[in-house]
């Protein structure tokens, strides 16, 4: 029995654990076998080709969670002669969002005197549908797009993106090492 209680909250826990991680979209080149590949470079600027080491911080952090995660993958960082080329795009909006609210009237009892009966009955005018209570906010929305490239053909053979919620004005490590996950956990599976 106790056996049965723990299985049950470990399914919850992960069920719960799986509905909090975002969703990725994917592109993918099916004709394209990715076992072939082991190695990879980062392609920044107009040519796709040009090998560059990240600038900012954000640019590194960005880097240092992709290096990880694919290097869980088997994949190895490699300038000189990489098999595939990474690129990356984040980009930040402003959105707005409306919530709709449905509005109720409040329901209320009335006293009434039956003059047959000579007894004080109640009628219920149960509350009724009134409306919605629509209101408007602003956030913004970061999303985060990593392409990868064959480094031979200069062909684009994958493509994941992510969409999440930022939580303040700029996007932060935590959020971009959970939108990396998100994306190369689909590449994973290719």
């Amino acid at each position: 029995m106790r056996s049965l209680k723990i299985a049950g909250l470990a399914i919850a826990g992960v069920v719960f654990l799986s509905s909090c991680a975002g969703i990725a979209k994917i592109e993918k080149d099916e004709t394209v076998d990715f076992s072939k590949y082991k190695t990879f470079a980062w392609a920044e600027g107009s040519d796709e080709s040009s090998i560059t080491l990240p600038s900012g911080l954000q640019d590194r952090n960005l880097h240092t969670a992709v290096n990880a995660e694919l290097g869980k993958a088997s994949y190895s960082e490699n300038n000189e002669k990489p098999d595939l080329l990474l690129k990356h795009d984040l980009l930040v909006e402003k959105k707005v969002k409306q919530t709709n609210n449905p509005v109720y009237s409040r329901s209320f009892s009335r006293p009434y005197f039956n003059p047959y009966t000579r007894h004080w009955n109640y009628i219920y005018y149960p509350g009724y549908f009134m409306g919605y209570d629509r209101r408007q906010y602003e956030v913004k929305e970061g999303t985060l797009t990593l392409s990868i490239i064959d480094a031979k053909t200069d062909k684009m053979v994958w493509q994941g993106w992510t969409t999440n919620e930022l939580r303040s004005a700029n996007v932060s490590s935590k959020e971009l090492e959970k939108g990396v996950r998100t994306i190369l956990r689909s590449f994973n599976k290719s």
